[in-house]
């Protein structure tokens, strides 16, 4: 079962995108922040800081959803391929870029490069044994005809945006997911590999930032998601960004009722 929102230009689904991108039409562009990868998921990769004190534990924090599997992988990667008339973007750790290519290029699409996000303020390696990670990777293809087209020009693709951003979203506060994107990091991307009323596909919606980023510069979007939690968390803000009179969109339709719908509804 999936439940659907309609919010202005964007429409929400609660469920899994591997059921639910098969009954998706076409978009212009895909933008998504997938899953980490197993590595990311093992014991102990994480590290809790104890404030006020001397230690430092390395403890076994797991992350609250699985980790990206090869076949969804290579799902997500089949539909940009068919259905996709722009780029393809997905972050991921440095590790998992080469996979993303063989992803893409195996379903069609043209492999443009592995871009980078970096973060100043990322946290340090605590246990000292070697250097942070202080930045994530973001892969990137053309699923398009033709030459590749982007908005900016010979413009690197490395992104310096601290993971906490005043007057962008939460304001520096605590993230609403654990793995949340900056809107002004995303604002960036949806500017300069998309154009005025795209439609943009995030299948790993998460808690919407990429939608609030679609809405504040008058793109479409489509978001999927399959954590209740995080699909409410995300309809609230993107009703929200559209409620800003800075945005300069237009006010969203009213807010569809929330109905418990097949995927053949979805159709």
């Amino acid at each position: 079962m999936s439940r659907i929102e309609t919010i202005g230009d964007c429409t929400l689904y609660l469920g899994d995108c591997r059921e639910i991108l098969p009954t998706l039409g076409k978009v212009d562009h895909v933008l998504t922040d997938p899953p980490y990868g197993t590595d990311a998921h093992a014991a102990g990769h994480r590290v809790l800081s104890i404030i006020g004190t001397r230690r430092r534990d390395r403890i076994a924090s797991p992350l609250s959803f699985d980790p990206l599997s090869d076949e969804t992988m290579d799902l997500v990667a089949d539909f940009c391929a068919e259905n996709c008339s722009g780029w393809a973007l997905a972050f991921c750790q440095v590790e998992m870029v080469g996979k993303w290519r063989l992803a893409f290029e195996g379903a069609g699409a043209r492999w443009s490069r592995g871009m980078v996000w970096v973060k100043p303020d990322s946290s340090p390696q605590l246990s000292g044994d070697r250097p942070a990670q202080g930045f994530e990777s973001i892969a990137l293809a053309w699923c398009g005809v033709g030459r590749s087209v982007w908005n900016g020009g010979g413009k690197r693709g490395v992104f310096v945006m601290s993971k906490h951003d005043p007057g962008m979203g939460h304001g520096g506060g605590k993230n609403e997911h654990e793995t949340q994107k900056p809107v002004k990091l995303m604002s960036e991307l949806v500017e300069l590999f998309t154009n005025d009323c795209d439609a943009i596909l995030d299948p790993f919606m998460g808690s919407g930032t990429t939608g609030v980023a679609c809405v504040k510069l008058g793109r479409k979007f489509i978001g999927i998601e399959i954590e209740p939690k995080y699909f409410d968390i995300a309809c609230r803000r993107i009703e929200a960004a559209y409620a800003q009179p800075d945005f300069f969109v237009s006010p969203p339709a009213p807010k569809a009722e929330q109905l418990g719908l097949g995927l053949e509804a979805a159709e």
